[in-house]
């Protein structure tokens, strides 16, 4: 990631796209324990009115990683497949094309600092792109972490990731692949324009502190700060993207928001916000992190 200026991206598109993809994949291992608690937390719905003695099963993002663990330790990493799958090609295309689409918006003549305001709207357009293609990736990871323990006898709907692509195909249609394309481009592009122009924004503010330098430690602050407002902005959308991927019965996504709204009240749109932000807190420091040492790496096997 460049602060500051119109400048060329100093490794090729091939580069920063490997690296890209690379980053995303290896934070998507480590956090995505958080990320089918914060799914199973945002598909929860409260019991209707006569079912009040029905207590919630899960509670809290340390509460549903025990009660998933309890399922198998396997089952938090429910979804890694097509997870990883998701991020080789929306963490490459997101990342990869930010810089590029950054400078289009700039001109060619630009010089000095971007606006902020370009930032945005860079990172806005890249992320609709990137999640337009792996939609579908998207759609299998969020019904495999749906799936919880289910009684004996009764066949789970997926025996793996390639088997639910091909379920889903075979028994709802090719277009069910992009089910819930509408909240998750809304969601992705919100969540992208957060996390990308924040990191670039906060990066490049830290490095004009006397003493700052572009190191481990304003990767780790920018990464957090990115973090943040992806979760503060991102987690209404977020929670009608996992909703309507995780139950079919939703018509639209303004079925899906009214429903949701009406049912378990507003307090229902951060719904998990804290294993979302310790989800994707710590995702951004990792990817950012691993993103910015690989770029180095790649940078140097090019210049070789």
């Amino acid at each position: 990631m460049v602060a500051g200026g119109n400048s060329k991206s100093d490794i090729s598109f091939a580069g920063t796209f490997a690296s890209s993809a690379f980053s995303a994949c290896f934070a998507e291992v480590c956090t995505i324990p958080l990320d089918t608690a914060k799914v199973r937390l945002q598909l929860q719905k409260q019991a209707a009115a006569g079912d009040a003695v029905t207590l919630p099963k899960y509670k809290g993002m340390m509460g549903t990683v025990a009660t998933i663990a309890r399922e198998g330790l396997s089952a938090l990493w429910k979804g890694i497949v097509p997870g990883l799958h998701r991020q080789c090609l929306y963490g490459g295309l997101r990342i990869g094309l930010y810089e590029p689409v950054k400078n289009f918006y700039v001109g060619r003549d630009h010089v000095g600092d971007v606006p902020l305001l370009q930032k945005i709207l860079a990172a806005f357009t890249t992320g609709a792109v990137a999640i337009a293609v792996a939609n579908p990736t998207d759609l299998v990871k969020v019904r495999l972490q749906a799936e919880g323990k289910l009684p004996a006898g009764v066949p789970r709907r997926y025996t793996g990731s390639l088997n639910a692509y091909s379920t889903i195909v075979r028994q709802e249609g090719v277009g069910a692949l992009w089910t819930g394309i509408g909240p998750n481009i809304a969601r992705n592009a919100i969540i992208n324009a957060a996390e990308l122009a924040s990191y670039d924004q906060v990066k490049q503010t830290i490095l004009k502190i006397p003493g700052f330098t572009d190191n481990v430690v304003t990767h780790l602050l920018a990464g957090l700060g990115a973090g943040f407002f992806a979760v503060c902005i991102g987690s209404p959308v977020d929670v009608v993207k996992s909703r309507m991927m995780g139950d079919s019965s939703y018509k639209s996504t303004l079925d899906c928001f009214i429903k949701t709204l009406k049912n378990d009240g507003p307090a229902a749109f951060y719904k998990g916000f804290i294993p979302n932000f310790g989800r994707l807190g710590s995702w951004n420091v990792i990817m950012f992190l691993t993103l910015e040492q690989t770029k180095k790496f790649v940078k140097s096997l090019e210049s070789a």
